[in-house]
């Protein structure tokens, strides 16, 4: 049973991973030519865009598939399942994340923060500040920048902000 929990735990860990190095590697590199990087330009362009839900369903149960079968002869089935399952739920709240972070007001400290973070990204250097979820591997990796005031070009500001902007946090220029 802990080694279940902690193989779920490092399947979690490897989607923050995952999420990082996509974000870092692809989604800012539009001479890939790829649908993720072509999606993730869109959605940088338009901030409430986000790609079809059946897409990154269909996306999600492939990779989980692939993700099984290539740590089973390692681990057994068990375990396999326990990592893929761990990375698969952790890829499901970032999706949560991610979308409410564009479409809601943040609630309590986490919420503030990795809006703060993430709207940085979107809006002041999108070259810094990769983590959606979390800032653990922009650290590591020296992409980190403390977001201070994040400055939102007014015809990119997100429906849930056009009411009332937290002034400690954003300015819409």
């Amino acid at each position: 049973m802990i080694g279940s929990a902690l193989l779920f735990g490092a399947g979690a860990v490897g989607w923050s991973l995952t999420e990082y190095g996509l974000h870092r590697g692809a989604g800012h590199k539009p001479r890939l030519k790829n649908p993720f990087t072509r999606e993730h330009i869109r959605h940088h362009a338009k901030v409430d865009y986000f790609a079809k839900a059946s897409s990154k369903v269909a996306i999600a149960l492939a990779v989980g598939g692939l993700l099984f079968v290539g740590t089973m002869p390692l681990l057994g089935p068990l375990s396999a399942g326990a990592f893929t399952s761990g990375f698969l739920s952790a890829y499901a709240v970032y999706e949560i994340v991610h979308r409410r972070l564009h479409t809601h007001a943040p609630r309590g400290p986490y919420g503030r923060f990795v809006r703060k973070h993430h709207f940085h990204h979107h809006f002041e250097n999108p070259k810094m500040n990769h983590g959606v979820t979390t800032p653990i591997w922009d650290l590591v990796f020296g992409s980190y920048e403390p977001a201070t005031i994040v400055h939102v070009p007014g015809k990119l500001t997100p429906r849930w902000m056009q009411g009332g902007v937290d002034a400690r946090d954003y300015q819409i220029v």
